[in-house]
């Protein structure tokens, strides 16, 4: 059954909070004995009122009082228990789906907008970590009141006929309610999904929607997509209300039958008054068992949805995770091969075609190409951001595929030309890739990236906050506290894409000399369109269609490859 199955699945994050589960279960077994007791009480007291057993009135109140406030404690303890066991079933699948989501294959990320994982992590979650207690909540109310259904048939066998045909009646209504509000539910957390991923390409994308004046467009986006939401939380809503209006009109029509059944059983003297009230105190509390049924189908096929949500990023075919080797390296030496590689993006036209090359230890290579060349890739393969169609990559003579995530991911650094920083302090940006990173090691990192002068400027100096992407920086400060972060972080082999390629001539100077500090001492590999950034590397590979059309040093190029000179005179020329 898909809802044992998904419970096991939930309970995996809720078995720390076995003894919080079990206690509100107690507390609930008395919440539903107390409940059932309260209206024979109430009924206890009219009963004696009218036959002026006024001594009798006063006890039984002070028994309901004393009861009540039972009752009220005990609601009071299991609404903090459950409040405790939802928030840290609710953190703990949060985190573990949060994790699933950073081992997806950047094919599926591209693949998928980021509102499909917002809306997932943020509301499809709550829903599986209220669960327990939402099952508990109306299981409790439905056992007390089926525990009233029983009473009733001791009490009079007609009476309880009568109840049986009416919750049937209810039922059949609201299980056709829970079945369309479900259905309509999936298609408005599609475009819940929709509306997640767009709003944070709105904001992210704020400053470039401003400058390119494009306000109106990406607005009459977001309304369309807006209005298409709400219209199908307007169905939900809409046919909720409907079948809500035809169950109170049911619940009127059978408390009134119930009235005029109660009389006749008076009257014929099947009943007395006594039982007849009891069994009027219950009649609410006996309707309410199919309101609470339908709530309890409704929620669960909630959490079944949820749940198929969820599960399908942790565990389903449709979001591959990526998969490494075990072997580990425990120190990288820096070179690597790669052997007739072959990739193409979404299985369209390939990118990289039997592609071979090797790196040394300690080289600088520089990466020379038309857009398009492969250039980029090669550092997304390297670094086993995708996996190769064809061919096999090594690092220090071992597959990359054989390799466990640590010895590829701990040992390559990839500075691009729009390097994300965190709105953090620069301090904390340094650390997030080494929690014990000392004051000193933080320094002689900025130093060689030639940022140290810069951040002793700043009134708040290391504990300056830079902004979301790093706003507050320059495009140069940027990249140097990128490539500071990738000092702290050690990594044998470091990449520059595209490092210097919008930054200005004395920026890229200090970009230019950060990198030849590094020199001798890593495995350095650089992607530019500006050659002058290159005259220095070891060698330089010429990129055409996927493959390796020339290499050697900068002067070897000028003079044996025809579209390498030709790219560095137009540079010159410009």
């Amino acid at each position: 059954m898909k809802l044992i199955t998904n419970l096991k699945y939930a309970y995996k994050y809720a078995k720390d909070q076995l003894l919080g589960l079990i206690i509100y279960l107690i507390c609930n077994i008395f919440i539903i004995i107390i409940s059932v007791v309260l209206p024979i009480l109430s009924a206890k007291v009219i009963v004696d009122l009218t036959a002026n057993k006024l001594y009798q009135v006063v006890l039984v109140t002070l028994i309901l009082f004393l009861v009540e406030s039972c009752r009220n404690f005990i609601s009071y303890l299991t609404r903090n228990i459950s409040s405790k066991i939802y928030r840290e079933t609710f953190s703990k699948i949060q985190i573990a789906l949060g994790k699933e989501i950073l081992k997806l294959e950047n094919k599926c990320l591209d693949s998928n907008s980021s509102g499909v994982f917002i809306q997932r992590l943020m509301n499809d979650t709550s829903k599986i970590a209220d669960v327990f207690n939402v099952l508990n909540i109306y299981l409790t109310h439905i056992l007390t009141d089926i525990g009233i259904f029983g009473a009733v048939f001791i009490i009079n066998k007609k009476a309880f006929l009568f109840l049986v045909i009416m919750i049937l009646t209810i039922y059949i209504v609201e299980q056709k309610r829970v079945t369309i509000v479900n259905e309509k539910d999936k298609a408005f957390r599609k475009h819940a999904e929709k509306i997640s991923g767009f709003v944070g390409e709105l904001v992210r994308g704020a400053r470039d929607i401003k400058m390119l004046s494009a306000e109106k467009s990406f607005m009459l986006d977001l309304e369309d997509k807006l209005i298409s939401a709400n219209n199908e939380r307007y169905k939900m809503v809409k046919t909720n209300s409907i079948y809500s209006m035809m169950r109170e009109f049911l619940v009127d029509i059978f408390d009134t039958l119930m009235i005029l059944l109660l009389v006749y059983l008076i009257f014929i003297n099947e009943l007395t008054i006594a039982a007849a009230l009891v069994i009027h105190n219950y009649m609410g509390r006996v309707s309410s068992i199919v309101n609470y049924f339908s709530l309890l189908l409704e929620k669960i096929k909630d959490f079944n949805l949820s749940s198929e949500r969820l599960f399908a990023i942790i565990d389903g075919a449709d979001f591959s995770k990526e998969t490494f080797g075990d072997k580990h390296l425990a120190k990288v030496k820096g070179n690597f091969e790669f052997k007739d590689v072959a990739f193409s993006y979404n299985d369209k036209k390939k990118v990289l075609n039997k592609l071979n090359f090797k790196v040394k230890t300690h080289e600088t290579i520089g990466f020379v190409g038309k857009s398009g060349a492969g250039k980029t890739t090669i550092f997304n393969l390297l670094c086993k951001m995708y996996d190769v169609d064809e061919g096999v990559i090594t690092i220090d003579g071992v597959n990359i595929n054989e390799l466990d995530k640590e010895s590829i991911r701990d040992n390559i650094t990839i500075i691009s030309q729009s390097p994300y920083i965190f709105n953090l302090s620069i301090k904390d940006n340094l650390r997030l890739v080494k929690s014990d990173l000392t004051s000193e090691e933080m320094r002689e990192a900025c130093k060689l990236a030639c940022l140290d002068d810069f951040i002793e400027s700043l009134p708040d100096k290391y504990d300056t906050i830079v902004g979301e992407g790093g706003i507050s920086l320059s495009g140069g400060e940027r990249q140097r506290l990128a490539i500071a972060r990738a000092l702290v972080q050690k990594t044998e082999i470091i990449l520059f894409d595209e490092a210097t390629s919008a930054l200005d001539n004395e920026t890229q100077a200090k970009i230019q000399q950060a990198i030849e500090n590094l020199k001798k001492d890593y495995t350095i590999l650089i992607i530019a369109h500006r050659l002058s950034t290159l005259v220095n590397c070891d060698r330089i590979l010429f990129l055409n269609n996927g493959k390796i059309e020339a290499e050697g040093t900068h002067e070897k190029l000028l003079k044996t490859n025809k579209n390498y000179r030709q790219l560095y005179e137009a540079e010159i020329k410009k």
